[in-house]
């Protein structure tokens, strides 16, 4: 009898996660597994528990039951020097960028570096160059601050310190928020250039759907806690699934009016 073959194990997992704020359910057994060097985008009306599915990956919130994994590896359950190691794998970029004001950009990009992988100033500037550089930004900006860039060089800043460690996951929240069409369409891109780039797992939310086809090799639609649909970019326009379909089309009435 021919063996069947192993399944690789998804480089991040939710598996029966739920989370509740009070009497309000927020995920509700929620299941999502993203295989590794893909890119997945949730998408999902507003309160249907997008950023608290992104903040559970990253430890900033505990789930009520259920398990998160990276590599198969609990993360509730790891040792304190095993949660670190795995969290070392990790680049986020932040809604509205989440700059420090009183740090200059390359400090900013290096905070990580500087802070948590003990690597020496005068290196970890030259990596930020490299990370700035990375993202279209030069050295002429090394010793500003935050306060004095655009809000699009904010968010090319952040993503550089999110890709500064050479993370093997990258978390996404909102990346193109407050941006006009243009800008958002290029931090996409810059977006889509680095996860290739580095060859890592890409998670991200969004309610900017342009964002969601272009960063996403895998759309998957969250609503009342569940992953609801999933399924290839270009199927958004041709499913059949009514939550989908809504969405898109941008409908006050379907079944996610209620959310609305």
């Amino acid at each position: 009898m021919t063996a069947m073959p192993k399944l690789a194990t998804p480089k991040l997992e939710w598996r029966g996660v739920d989370k509740r704020f009070g009497g309000q359910v927020v995920l509700d057994g929620l299941d999502l597994a993203v295989d590794a060097g893909r890119s997945l985008v949730i998408i999902g009306g507003s309160g249907q528990g997008k950023s608290v599915t992104l903040k559970l990956a990253l430890g900033l919130l505990a789930a009520d039951a259920g398990q998160i994994l990276i590599d198969g590896q609990e993360m509730a359950a790891a040792t304190p020097a095993a949660r670190r190691a795995l969290y070392g794998q990790v680049g986020v970029l932040f809604q509205g960028a989440a700059l420090f004001d009183s740090l200059t950009v390359w400090e900013n990009v290096a905070f990580r570096l500087i802070n948590a992988d003990r690597v020496p100033r005068n290196e970890a500037r030259a990596r930020a160059l490299d990370a700035l550089s990375r993202v279209r930004l030069g050295a002429d900006i090394l010793d500003v601050y935050p306060g004095s860039l655009s809000g699009g060089m904010q968010k090319r800043v952040g993503l550089a310190r999110a890709v500064a460690a050479r993370p093997d996951v990258l978390f996404f929240d909102e990346p193109t928020t407050g941006l006009d069409p243009i800008t958002a369409a290029a931090i996409n891109a810059l977006i889509v250039e680095q996860v290739r780039h580095l060859g890592c797992t890409a998670v991200s939310i969004t309610h900017d759907l342009a964002s969601a086809r272009t960063i996403g090799d895998e759309i998957a639609m969250l609503h009342a806690g569940r992953i609801v649909w999933r399924g290839p970019p270009a199927e958004l326009d041709t499913t059949d699934n009514a939550y989908v379909r809504q969405f898109v089309e941008g409908r006050a009435d379907g079944p996610v009016a209620g959310a609305i």
